[in-house]
């Protein structure tokens, strides 16, 4: 099993940054991957990006390109997010998920945190 907790959420303004950070516990050498999901009201919850355990490759999701940044530190067994210049379309539910191998079928999920950006 692995724990995930999400930190760092809030209000913030358009145009703001905020960093949101997951730390694992468990057994974390079962991890291939970690990635953040969001979920705005009414929507269906989406990948926002992931990030591989071991070999640090990424992607993103096309609306957060150039504004936010997955990182991970496997010594502190972190993952963040850095989102820049947010964007009232940005406000959700943000989830810190893992998984377990190269199927992006998530196996562990954090609480989920909330990010809301004013216009």
């Amino acid at each position: 099993q692995v724990q995930l907790v999400e930190s760092g959420g809030g209000l913030v303004q358009a145009g703001d940054s905020l960093r949101l950070s997951c730390a694992a516990s468990g057994h974390i050498s079962s991890i291939y991957a970690m990635g953040w999901f969001r979920q705005a009201p009414g929507k269906e919850r989406e990948l926002v990006a992931d990030i591989r355990w071991y070999s640090g490759l990424k992607d993103y999701a096309d609306s957060v390109k150039g504004r936010f940044t997955i990182s991970k530190d496997n010594a502190k067994n972190t993952v963040s997010l850095q989102m820049n210049s947010l964007k009232p379309e940005d406000t959700a539910v943000y989830f810190c998920a893992a998984r377990k191998s190269v199927i992006r079928e998530y196996d562990y999920w954090g609480q989920g945190i909330q990010v809301t950006v004013s216009s």
